[in-house]
């Protein structure tokens, strides 16, 4: 596995791609930065990160046998990798948030990006960001971020963690390429606020319902009133906690 450093660059994923435009990249290459100056999240949100606290990295996959509309599958898988991580670091409480962001308790210590390469209606290949909270104790004006030494109070060795992750992460992408069909119960098994009243907002205004759990897609299954169970995308709904 080869892993290059980076004292600070714009966006790990921006860069693991420019690379691969380049030149071959080996499977599994990884990008670590102990400063991302523009980090990204999912629908175009910035990801905060303070230099040298934190994991922020980009990990480069490349499949062979995965069908376009089995995508979510690769979330699924880097959300259980990075959940299964932090639980062998005693990490309290976790959940998914979906699609893929990871709580402790109801606060967001770590986000994904994947953005991914399609070709002839297969995933050719993937870049896989992670933004994980580590030593950080300081979030201004974001009270659902915390981080796993503000949880635990454990200064972390920032390589080790990374380590930890890109072992879960090969172990789960390996159940995605074997077709493997628990790996869908098992995300819903932490799927935050599963079978609990909640409050969504969307375009018409606020509704509550009961998330049940994730289509082979991807979208949200949610039952609102009269018992309707209704999907929705990331771009059309928003949890309220």
């Amino acid at each position: 596995m080869r892993i290059i450093k980076l004292n600070a660059t714009d966006s790990t994923n921006r860069f693991l791609r420019n690379l691969s435009l380049e030149t071959p990249v080996k499977d599994f290459t990884t990008v670590v930065t102990s400063d991302q100056t523009q980090g990204r999240g999912q629908m175009g949100t910035s990801w905060q990160s303070q230099p040298s606290q934190n994991l922020t990295c980009s990990v480069y996959k490349q499949f062979g046998v995965i069908r376009f509309e089995d995508q979510f599958k690769i979330s699924m898988a880097i959300s259980l990798a990075i959940v299964k991580a932090l639980e062998r670091l005693n990490i309290p409480k976790l959940s998914i948030k979906w699609p893929n962001d990871i709580l402790s308790a109801n606060k967001k210590v770590c986000g994904v990006l994947i953005e991914n390469v399609i070709k002839q209606n297969r995933i050719e290949s993937s870049i896989i960001g992670i933004g994980l909270n580590v030593n950080q104790v300081k979030f201004d004006n974001l009270p659902q971020a915390s981080s796993l030494k503000s949880i635990t109070g454990v200064h972390y060795n920032l390589d080790e963690v990374l380590q930890i992750i890109l072992d879960q992460i090969k172990t789960e992408l390996a159940f995605v390429e074997k077709e493997s069909s628990a790996i869908k119960e098992i995300y819903e098994s932490y799927l935050f606020r599963k079978e609990k009243p909640s409050t969504f907002e969307k375009a018409e205004g606020l509704f509550s319902g009961i998330i049940k759990g994730v289509s082979n897609e991807g979208l949200l299954k949610v039952m609102v009133e009269d018992q309707i169970l209704e999907t929705f995308d990331l771009k059309t709904i928003k949890l309220l906690y």
